[in-house]
């Protein structure tokens, strides 16, 4: 297990990013390695600009991070383990008021209750969305009041356990006829994968670089 993150360090590493200038600006690779060209192509111009809250709860020296649980009836990411967030929508001035206006809307953490500490690069996904997340300190005293027409559920996993490579699963599949690698935690029930897995794998990476 590398030496174990703390909140210093995790502020001291992001306090040199900014937020995006231009959301849609992805580089399309995914992992450390470039998608595709069939899926970049398909992605192309296509992309619709996101938001999400990487959320860390500082508890005295125990860090943990909150995700949340699709609802079922959803149309993108059904039941599936995610980062609170969402599209970005007109009223919206950056990207980074998107994804605390979501977290707002899904769990009902206010922005108030956010030390916005970083932010890291938009991503592409395979829905067709570029994803912009924003790493921030949530109040540990928050109350979480899940939407449940988005939200089946709220829970936390220690940070450790996600910078911990034990921890980590990498397989590959199979995507317009081409291989493309997939990370995975389990925690439990819950399995965190696909974008939101890749979002620990980069942030874990500028924290130890």
């Amino acid at each position: 297990m590398p030496h174990p993150i703390d909140a210093d360090r995790i502020r001291r590493k992001l306090a040199a990013t900014r937020m995006p200038a231009d959301p849609l600006d992805v580089d399309f690779t995914h992992l450390g390695e470039r998608m595709p060209d069939s899926v970049v192509s398909r992605l192309r111009g296509k992309l619709r600009p996101a938001g999400v809250l990487v959320p860390i709860i500082e508890r005295g020296s125990d860090l943990s991070v909150l995700f949340t649980e699709r609802s079922a009836g959803l149309t993108h990411h059904a039941g599936q383990v995610s980062f609170p967030g969402g599209g970005m929508e007109t009223q919206d001035r950056h990207i980074g008021e998107t994804a605390l206006r979501e977290t707002r809307e899904e769990v009902g953490i206010n922005p108030s209750q956010v030390e916005v500490a970083g932010y890291l690069e938009p991503t592409a996904t395979i829905t067709g969305f570029a994803v912009s997340s924003v790493i921030g300190f949530v109040d540990p005293a928050y109350a979480a009041e899940p939407d449940p027409t988005e939200v089946e559920t709220v829970f936390e996993v220690p940070f450790g356990f996600l910078m911990d490579d034990a921890n980590v699963s990498y397989a590959e599949r199979m995507l317009d006829g081409e291989r493309i690698r997939v990370v995975s935690f389990d925690y439990g029930r819950h399995r965190i994968w696909g974008a939101t897995a890749g979002i620990i794998i980069t942030l874990k990476r500028i924290l130890y670089k």
